[in-house]
């Protein structure tokens, strides 16, 4: 390992801890939001249910102060296919729950999306008479009807007459094998029951905890959203609101592995307003969002609103077939490493599905995603040790010229370059192939974070491949380490470091203590940093750094001539050297740096 390879290292850890940080940055801000939990859960809680079965003007007067509320029972009425069960209620004629069948919470009961906690809701605010206004979450629609269609879709209406001439249909449909459930929306009326003719939206949505832990959860999550024609989103650590310039297409809280998105399947959103805090982790909440959004129906007494709820996975190719962007959800790499989604879509997403499609195993599928992958990049690695092979080549000449220059360290430094330049041989060579593989590094990352595939998968001892495993528990917090101890991570590091000790032989400077000792520092720190990443992470580094060492052995006493790398270089020496104009140019900056040094002596 010389030097070059070295540095090529060390930008690797540079680069990954600003990745690092960058998923982590905001963190602080969120802690100011916990002190806001208590008073937005008051502002929010559930309402009594308004009789509304004769008119809102009736149901108005009822909740008056002068009179005491009418209660009346809640119903409630399910819809399913063969992924959601949905359960509408008609108080407000909106999803009161939604479970995700083939998905398990931490407490292997179906993941709840909607859980019917007071705080979840969608609504928007009507005129009534007398100069009062309501909110249709708090009203009460009347008995729903439900209906099978030829498609096998089902539906489920609601309707709420306001006044006579005014009424209110909440239609949705569930279609078979969907996430997405339509929503139209139909107004008679609708220039006396919005002012202006403006549908003001209020959508609210408690995420709750669906992964065991809670703060990777945390980081992992976002308020994403299409605005102006573009993806953006903002992870819910990292601040808590923003505000729409542009027009709206969908708004979605998402999770590590799930989302919850509000789409305009018409008319998009005019603008509107996000607004979310982070709840303390004890309180198995990842966010509380309140999405306003803005539009305005076309003018007339009836208008009809087509919107859009999906509620399911994280998964990429399910995402991508609704042709809304909504794919972007899966972060497959985003910000300054946006760069590597391409990676992850054109190469490792189709070579996993490949593999799933006949293994059941997602151990062996990661194991030979690792081997594809090293395949794929064997021209760099044996670049990186051919040029390691010349470097040991010049080990000898190195040495003797760094007894002759002494404490010279700037003349041992032109007369290594003038070595290397004669010799044919490039500084570089180590450290370039090393700086390729950093994009592959960073995209296999992101995937493993975000592949909904991996949840709940086990292989070998770890439990699920989408979170940590651990081997060990500790009695006490580690700081940088948690309270677990991940085997996994514990293989990685210490394949890493037997890297480390193997490429240290090949290193033609021995004596230089930078050298010596860096190769050692990236394992070691990634025992900190990994032990709380997706175990599948941690399984393909430990099989990437095995392949690693077998190339290595295999590469430089199989494959290498070093006798021949050696001829070859004492060859380069003898041949006539054209430089180009750098090369001049360094050479002469390197002869006036040289006399003024003897200059100097004298």
């Amino acid at each position: 390992m010389d030097r070059n390879t070295v540095i090529g290292f060390v930008l690797l850890a540079v680069l990954f801890f600003g990745y690092f940080f960058y998923n982590r940055q905001g963190q602080l801000e969120a802690e100011k939001e916990k002190a806001r939990v208590d008073s937005i859960a008051k502002a929010n809680a559930p309402k009594p249910v308004i009789d509304t079965t004769k008119n809102v003007v009736d149901s108005l007067a009822v909740a008056d102060s002068a009179a005491p509320a009418v209660q009346v029972a809640e119903a409630l009425t399910v819809l399913e296919n063969e992924l959601l069960k949905v359960t509408f209620s008609n108080k407000g004629g909106q999803p009161a729950m939604v479970e995700l069948k083939k998905y398990n919470a931490t407490d292997s009961t179906p993941v709840k999306l909607v859980e019917g906690n007071g705080f979840d809701r969608v609504s928007y605010t009507i005129n009534a008479e007398n100069n009062r206004s309501a909110q249709t979450a708090d009203l009460v629609f009347g008995a729903p009807a439900v209906s099978k269609n030829q498609d096998g879709s089902q539906t489920i209406s609601y309707k709420l007459d306001v006044a006579p001439g005014k009424s209110i249909i909440h239609q949705y449909t569930l279609r078979p094998d969907d996430y997405m459930i339509d929503w139209n929306l139909q107004l008679q009326g609708a220039d006396q029951l919005l002012t202006q003719q403006a549908l003001n939206l209020l959508w609210q949505t408690k995420a709750v905890q669906q992964e065991k832990d809670i703060k990777y959860e945390k980081q992992q999550s976002q308020v994403t959203f299409f605005e102006g024609g573009d993806f953006d989103y903002y992870n819910v650590i990292s601040r808590n609101n923003y505000k729409f310039e542009k027009d709206v297409k969908w708004v979605s809280v998402k999770q590590q592995f799930f989302s919850q998105i509000l789409i305009s399947n018409g008319t998009n959103f005019s603008g509107g307003e996000l607004n979310w805090i982070v709840p303390e982790d004890s309180l198995r909440t990842i966010a509380n969002a309140t999405t306003n959004l803005r539009m305005q129906v076309p003018a007339g007494a009836v208008a009809n609103v087509p919107l859009k709820f999906y509620y399911g996975p994280n998964d990429f190719h399910t995402l991508k077939k609704y042709k809304l962007e909504l794919e972007n959800n899966v972060n497959l790499g985003q910000g300054f490493y946006a760069f590597v989604k391409y990676i992850n879509r054109l190469i490792i997403l189709p070579l996993f599905n490949l593999f799933e499609s006949f293994i059941s195993s997602y151990g062996i599928v990661i194991l030979l995603l690792t081997v594809i992958i090293r395949l794929l990049i064997s021209p760099l690695t044996y670049s990186s040790y051919l040029s390691g092979a010349k470097m040991k080549a010049l080990r000898p000449e190195l040495d003797e010229l760094k007894k002759k220059m002494g404490d010279d360290q700037q003349g041992f430094a032109m007369e290594q370059m003038k070595l290397f330049r004669e010799a044919g041989v490039n500084p570089l060579g180590g450290c370039i192939p090393a700086l390729l593989q950093i994009p592959i590094f960073f995209a296999l990352f992101s995937f493993f974070n975000s592949n909904v595939a991996l949840r709940g998968q086990s292989f070998l001892w770890a439990d699920d491949l989408s979170a940590y495993d651990v081997i060990a528990k500790l009695p006490f917090h580690v700081w940088g380490l948690g309270d677990h101890i991940s085997l996994f991570t514990l293989l990685a590091v210490i394949t890493s470091l037997l890297i480390s000790l193997y490429s240290m032989n090949m290193s033609p400077d021995q004596n230089n203590p930078m050298l010596k000792y860096m190769p050692y520092i990236f394992p070691i720190i990634m025992l900190g940093i990994f032990n709380s990443l997706p175990s599948a992470l941690t399984w393909y580094y430990t099989v990437s750094n095995v392949i690693t060492l077998l190339l290595q052995f295999i590469i430089q006493n199989f494959i290498i001539d070093h006798k021949k790398v050696l001829e070859k270089i004492e060859l380069n020496k003898k041949k006539p050297k054209k430089q180009s104009k750098w090369q001049e140019r360094l050479s002469q900056m390197q002869d006036a740096q040289k006399k003024m040094q003897e200059a100097k002596k004298k």
